[in-house]
């Protein structure tokens, strides 16, 4: 197991740069007229510049390449330098696609062919890296996964700090899925997802806030799946690697079986996710923001005591993970019964 000082030093790269770089990007989207206009299921009220995300790719994808030269460990399967690198590639190709699409659109075909793709090289580089097995069967489900995900972070990237935060908790309970399962490699991608994405937040969240962009949204997604897959290969636990997802997943795949029930068409632009209809409660983007992160701490500590323990401690663990989505999901409905109270 490594000290503290190389994962220190990969994420200090990664706050330093996402905190710098938007100094300098910020004219240059401003000029370049990348402008986020509201529309049917925009939160927010006024044009903003979106595009930031480029920031936080270079920053991210600065951090990983640090880490390539830290110490790996001598760990079970392949070697985590492999591992990185397969994350540091799959992040830069996720966020050259959503550049792409913020500044010039991707047709859905081709979108979705693209993160596919993403998806399916990232879980055949690291099935075909680890010596130890055939995993090359794995590769239809990874590539569906990623692409999945990369799209649920897309659609829940609708509220100012959201995707921050994700990226800020996520990042950090991977860390220390690393640090408990010996993975080295984890150690270093989950910091710097983490403060990568923890850099944007300054950003984001001040007076003359600026938004991800879909290369923001891209980063997150391809880099919180390819890292949740590639850990899932390598054989950390499966409450480690899915609980910190949980509430994005099933915000949107309830949302998803809502609208289908009703029969409107899923592929338009609406307000019915959990977090949107918390702003409707009426709920400012902060105290939504705060509802969505605290659920996913809750899951995600839960996942842990879930691995952690067996037995009788275990099964609670899980059904108290359920019950945390469950409130989750009704969280609009509750707030807004508060409401007339607050008045």
């Amino acid at each position: 197991m490594i000290g503290p000082s190389p994962a220190v030093a990969v994420g200090a790269v990664a706050l330093a740069l996402a905190l710098a770089l938007p100094l300098a990007a910020r004219p240059l989207l401003l000029r370049a007229g990348v402008i986020d206009v509201p529309n049917a299921r925009s939160s927010h009220q006024r044009p903003t510049i979106r595009g930031m995300g480029i920031t936080t790719a270079v920053a991210l994808i600065g951090a990983l390449v640090v880490a390539l030269f830290m110490p790996q460990g001598s760990g079970q399967g392949a070697p985590g330098a492999t591992l990185l690198m397969v994350i540091l590639l799959s992040c830069a190709a996720a966020a050259a696609v959503g550049w792409v699409e913020d500044i010039r659109g991707l047709g859905i075909k081709v979108r979705a062919g693209l993160q596919l793709g993403i998806g399916a090289i990232a879980t055949g580089a690291v099935a075909l890296a680890d010596t130890a097995g055939n995993q090359l069967w794995w590769i239809p489900a990874g590539a569906v996964a990623v692409a999945a995900f990369v799209n649920v972070a897309n659609f829940m990237d609708g509220l100012n700090g959201i995707s921050g935060f994700q990226g800020l908790i996520i990042g950090g309970f991977y860390a220390y899925a690393g640090y408990l399962t010996g993975h080295n490699w984890l150690i270093y991608a989950g910091v710097a997802i983490g403060l990568a994405f923890a850099g944007f937040l300054p950003w984001n969240l001040g007076p003359d806030n600026v938004f991800l962009g879909d290369v923001g949204s891209y980063l997150l997604g391809a880099s919180i799946s390819v890292t949740a897959m590639t850990a899932f290969l390598s054989g950390v636990p499966a409450e480690y690697v899915f609980s910190p997802v949980l509430i994005y997943l099933a915000d949107t795949f309830v949302t998803f079986l809502r609208r289908l029930k009703s029969g409107e068409p899923v592929y338009l632009a609406h307000r019915q996710h959990a977090y949107q209809r918390l702003t409707d409660a009426p709920m400012s983007h902060l105290r939504a923001t705060a509802v969505v992160s605290t659920a996913t701490v809750l899951v995600s500590a839960l996942g842990v005591i879930a691995a952690s323990e067996g037995g009788l401690i275990q099964v609670v663990a899980s059904s108290l993970c359920l019950v945390v989505v469950y409130a989750y999901l009704r969280s609009p409905e509750f707030f807004a019964r508060l409401a007339p109270s607050r008045k």
